[in-house]
């Protein structure tokens, strides 16, 4: 059915029939079910997790009122979703599919929205090609396995930029409530997703849409922004958590993808109705990254996942350029090649994140070296004490083992990693130990505040290295100590 029927209307372009009931089907469930199958395969990555899913395995095993209280001094920003990953552990067990699984489903979802909204845009063969793209491109796959809020915010982005376009030949309120309310949740579950709102006002100024239209959405861009006003000031006392991103800035993901939507958006695509393609495609791949970017030049923000609904519009673009090139009949051969070889070369970097060396660190890993390396009796200690989680996620691999600096534990604390003694008490109880195993993250710089000071103080002085095990994303070194710094009245066994 042709999709450039149009009906008189009074104001701007006429909308496109829509295809069948079907056809939309089919636009909705290929793109969803790829990604559910590729989101499945090795969704396990050998048993294995990293950091950021621990702090999300171990969140969610709190009770609602502990969350609470922890998110009132560190990570407010993932609160409603150490609440959701709450309720779910509760309904189906805490564990790697109980904590993976949702994102792989919200992606599924962000694939099926994305499949429509080429549909709308560009026609059911550009929508399908869209979904399927998006389903395979390396960063979708990587965070569709991750026990993190990206994917669903992703999945929420995609729906309500769908909303968005459908809102504009429809102009009811209770359309524009629900576009509001997406999202506002989206923002909720990360405050960035806020900058795919400011892709969408550009989207409908460059479109030309009638006032009445950017009033509507103006309107709901404003109760978006006052909901998440809150979060933003109470969560801005909490930025030191984001002090890891110092350093040089590297946007390669965002780059790659700027270069390619870019080329993509300079061909003829196809596209129907009052929002084009390209004019809602490239906002959402290229504003959200540069906004970024310019706040980065005061303090240091960008990180290519906070901006995972940017692959909206590279799926966008790609597809309609796919779909417009198949429509060339001496392109056609060229294209069917051009996509077989693509989908070899994605074949290796697909194999890769489903690998535990595919995130920067491996909590399984660090906790079965630090098992394998303790004997009853011996001290542990964390170099920096903020990475107590990373070996905390599996409680029975340091059963045996004295937390030298630990004053209250972390659920005890309402913290991530727990509160630790001053630096002259740390020092003591390490002087109490002959052995000690430390677990040190493998990019850690020396710290000088005094209780890390502390305990490399005592070690340099008192201890010698006896054996260093390296893993992926740590340090565990064993000590012993010095014969000749035994405190009076103890020794030393040979």
């Amino acid at each position: 059915m042709s999709l450039d029927v149009r009906a008189p209307a009074a104001t701007g372009p006429a909308p496109a029939r829509l295809p069948s009931g079907p056809v939309r089907a089919l636009v909705l469930i290929a793109p969803a079910s790829l990604t559910a199958a590729l989101g499945l395969w090795g969704i396990r990555r050998q048993n294995t997790m990293w950091g950021d899913e621990a702090v999300t395995y171990q969140l969610a095993l709190r009770e609602p009122s502990q969350i609470w209280a922890t998110v009132q001094e560190v990570d407010l920003v993932h609160a409603l979703y150490y609440a959701v990953m709450h309720v779910i552990f509760d309904l189906f067990g805490p564990g790697l599919l109980s904590l993976r699984l949702p994102s792989v489903l919200a992606m599924s979802a962000a694939a099926g929205g994305i499949g429509l909204l080429g549909l709308r845009l560009a026609g059911p063969r550009a929508g399908v090609l869209a979904g399927l793209v998006f389903a395979l491109l390396p960063q979708v796959q990587k965070y569709a396995q991750e026990g993190r809020s990206y994917a669903m915010v992703c999945a929420l982005v995609a729906w309500a930029t769908y909303a968005l376009v459908a809102n504009v030949r429809r102009r009811d309120r209770w359309r524009w409530t629900v576009y509001g309310l997406t999202m506002l949740l989206a923002c909720l579950l990360h405050e960035f997703a806020v900058l795919a709102l400011a892709a969408h006002g550009v989207t409908l100024i460059v479109s030309g849409t009638p006032k009445g239209v950017l009033r509507a959405w103006s309107v709901a861009a404003a109760s978006v922004v006052i909901g998440l006003l809150p979060l933003v000031v109470v969560s801005a006392g909490q930025s030191e958590q984001v002090s890891w991103i110092g350093g040089p800035v590297r946007p390669y993901h965002l780059l790659v993808a700027v270069i390619v939507g870019v080329a993509c958006a300079r061909a003829p695509l196809r596209s129907d109705g009052p929002v084009r393609l390209a004019a809602l495609a490239v906002p959402i791949l290229v504003l959200p990254g540069a906004l970024l970017l310019t706040a980065s030049l005061v303090k240091p923000l960008f990180v290519d996942r906070y901006l995972l609904f940017s692959n909206i519009g590279v799926a966008l673009l790609v597809g309609a350029w796919l779909e417009y090139v198949h429509r060339l009949p001496r392109y056609s051969r060229t294209v069917h090649i051009a996509a077989v070889a693509a989908l070899v070369a994605l074949v290796p970097p697909s194999l890769s994140l489903r690998t535990p060396q595919s995130r920067s660190n491996d909590v399984t890993a660090i906790g079965a070296a630090v098992r394998e390396e303790a004997r009853p009796g011996d001290g542990l200690v964390y170099l920096a004490g903020r990475h107590r989680i990373l070996a905390a996620t599996y409680p029975g691999d340091s059963r045996q083992l004295t937390d030298l600096a630990l004053a209250q534990d972390p659920v005890e604390s309402n913290t991530l990693a727990g509160v630790e003694l001053p630096a002259r008490d740390i020092a003591a109880r390490m002087m109490q130990f002959h052995r000690i195993i430390t677990v040190r993250a493998a990019r850690e710089d020396s710290l000088s505040d005094p209780q890390e000071k502390a305990k490399t103080d005592t070690l340099e002085r008192h201890f010698r290295e006896y054996a260093t095990r390296r893993v992926n994303g740590a340090h565990i070194t064993v000590y012993v100590r010095d014969r000749g710094s035994s405190p009076a009245g103890s020794c030393v066994p040979c």
